[in-house]
Parts: structure tokens; sequence; C-alpha cells
């Protein structure tokens, strides 16, 4: 299967589905090779879209004076 521009739902699913396939046991060698090398390249998309989506991750605080605001996940204090 070649690899699209897939959602990280729709990756995380063909790993499921390609994990279900390598438990059975019942490819080939080769077969089971390439549905390794598949899955490791998902993974790493998959790892790649959660560091993404971390960077943009917006915590709520209070400021001074007791309102919420928007301070980037970075931003310690």
């Amino acid at each position: 299967m070649e690899q699209l521009e897939l959602t990280f739902e729709q990756a995380l699913e063909r790993v499921e589905e390609i994990v279900k396939q390598l438990e059975r046991g019942d490819a080939p060698l080769d077969k089971a090779l390439a549905l390794f090398e598949e899955s490791a390249k998902l993974i790493q998309s998959c790892n790649k879209m959660l560091d993404d989506a971390e960077q943009t991750i917006v915590r709520l605080q209070r400021n001074q004076d007791g309102e919420m605001e928007e301070v980037a996940f970075d931003d310690e204090d």
C-alpha cells in the first residue's frame, strides 16, 4: 500500500490491520517484511503528527486579573 496523506486515525487503523495480518503468521516472509516496513513508516508518521500537535497545544491559565488566557504549551513560568 502506497502511503498517501493519511490522517492520524487512518494511519493508526492501518497499523492495527498490519499487526493483525502479521499475528496470523500466514504471510510469506517477503510480504511480512514489506508489511513490517510499512507499519514502521506509518508509526513514524504518527509520531510526527503527535509531535506537531503537541507544539500547537495551549493550556489555559489565569492571569493576574483572574481572567483566563491562552499560554503556549511550552511556555513555563
